[in-house]
This record gives C-alpha cells, structure tokens and sequence, in this order.
C-alpha cells in the first residue's frame, strides 16, 4: 500500500484520504475498504476555526472548548468518544462516518454490501433505525452531523458548496450509498449560519464514550426558525420535517419490534431539547 503526503489540493489524484484515521484505519484493517493508495490530507484541509468558518481538519477537542461556536455542537463533540479519539477526529472525517451496524461491520452481505437482505430486519436491532428504515434499518452514528444539520450549516469541498443534510442520501436498489460525495472529492470547511440559541442532548448505553442510541439536536436560527435534527434513529442524520408539530413528524417512526423504545424516547428528548431552547 502507498502512503502520499501532498501539501496542496492541486496534487490530490485518486486514493483514500486520510485526515485523523480514526475512522479509515479500522476499515481497512477489517478488510472494509480496501485501498491501494492512502493520501494523508493533513496538509491539504484547514485547520481551525475563523469566526462563523471551521477548517474540516479541526479536531472535535479543539471544537469542544472552542467558545465561539454554538452550544449545540460544542455539546456534541464533548459527548463524541473519548478524549483520546477526540484529539486525533477531525471534524470533516466525523461527518463520513460508516454505520456501526454489526452486519455491516461483519461482512454479511447486507444491501449496503449491494445484497439483497437486510439483516437485522431479522436478527438483532436494538441499536438500529426506527426511520427511512425500509430498506436499510442502519442508523447513522455521527453526533457531530445531526449538530451541524441542526444549526443549518453549510460545506464548502473541493468541487462544490452544499448544505450538510445534502452530505447525505437514503440508500435504495439504483444506488447503496449513504452520501453524495464523489471519488476524490474532499470536505475542506463548514460555515455556520447565525443562530439564537442550540442544544444537544443525547441518550446513550454508557454515561459517556458511546455511540447515540437516540441523539437530538435543536437550534433557533437568527431569523426564529428552529431545526431539529436526529442521530441514531435513521441511515443518515435525520432532519424533522419543518412543516410539522415535532411530536407528528415522529409519527411517521417504522420501528422494529426491539427498537420500539427509541420512539418514547426521541420524543421526549425532543420536548427537552425544545424546552431548553426557551
């Protein structure tokens, strides 16, 4: 395998990139992804954050303690693994996050793996999606882009500039992706959009360092409009539909028979996330 190390965007040409390694590392020791290049992008994605702009090689240590972005993803870099994976994850790799699900992560031929079947329909999914879970009952693991989908904010990448939510697509039988980024193309920076006020609030298995079973963030942007947005509760971040109560856009929930509990749950974070809100 091939490691590159180039110092600008003009020299990126093909591989998989690797920022912290947090999350690329694993997969390829797994056998996951399989890669015969790895361009280590740490010289290339800017670092830091600039008023309302965060350089996607931040880490979610240096946003924890970084008391000029909004409580909302501050809160959800604080409560994102451990100390130890906080200080090397960078917030742009965070957002590219794979499923945790253990057929996934297994190997099974799931319709992720461009099978047929989705496994835990059938077998175990106490930690799986309760929504957009018809075809594929995965649920997205990324505190930090529920938080970011939340406050409205925005990607600029190498090729183009879109909302975080467009990050992120429902996979179906035309095409098993999860999100919309091309080969070879790279987060580079997040822009914040003014807001008011933001939370988020998270349910976990363990008091801290796990994955969200149900995580709720809430944020009241500048012009008044408050945005809810899920983690652990779909294959991607999940946006509340504007349009309706909070309380009705839950009703659309499809649990499976042991993740019936999220519901309950989701609902009443949503409650405190709005409370909190004032």
């Amino acid at each position: 395998m091939e490691l590159l190390r180039p110092s600008s965007v003009e020299e990126l040409d093909g591989g998989v990139f690797l920022h912290g390694g947090t999350e690329v590392v694993p997969l390829v020791r797994e056998g996951l992804l399989r890669a015969d290049r790895l361009v280590d992008v740490r010289g290339v994605v800017p670092r830091g954050v600039d008023g309302a702009v965060i350089g996607a090689g931040t880490t979610l240590g240096q946003l924890e303690v970084e008391p000029a972005i909004p409580d909302a993803l501050r809160e959800a870099c604080r409560l994102a693994a451990s100390p130890q994976l906080r200080n090397m994850s960078s917030v742009g790799g965070n957002l590219l996050q794979s499923t945790r699900c253990w057929y996934w992560r297994l190997g099974y031929p799931c319709r992720l793996h461009g099978g047929d079947i989705c496994h835990a329909r059938e077998g175990e999914h106490r930690e799986h999606a309760i929504l957009a879970n018809g075809f594929c009952a995965s649920a997205h693991p990324s505190d930090v882009a529920a938080a970011l989908v939340s406050l409205g904010s925005r990607l600029r990448t190498t090729r183009r500039e879109l909302a975080v939510e467009e990050l992120y697509r429902l996979p179906d039988e035309s095409d098993r992706r999860t999100m919309t980024l091309e080969n070879g193309e790279l987060i580079l920076e997040l822009e914040l959009a003014p807001v008011e006020a933001s939370v988020y609030l998270k349910a976990m298995d363990r008091k801290r360092w796990s994955f969200p079973q149900v995580g709720v963030a809430a944020a009241r942007l500048s012009d008044g409009t408050v945005r809810l947005a899920l983690a652990g509760v779909a294959p991607i971040p999940w946006l509340l539909d504007g349009e309706a109560a909070p309380g009705e856009a839950l009703d659309a929930a499809t649990p499976l028979p042991r993740t019936e509990w999220k519901v309950p749950l989701a609902r009443a974070l949503v409650r405190r996330a709005l409370a909190a809100l004032g």
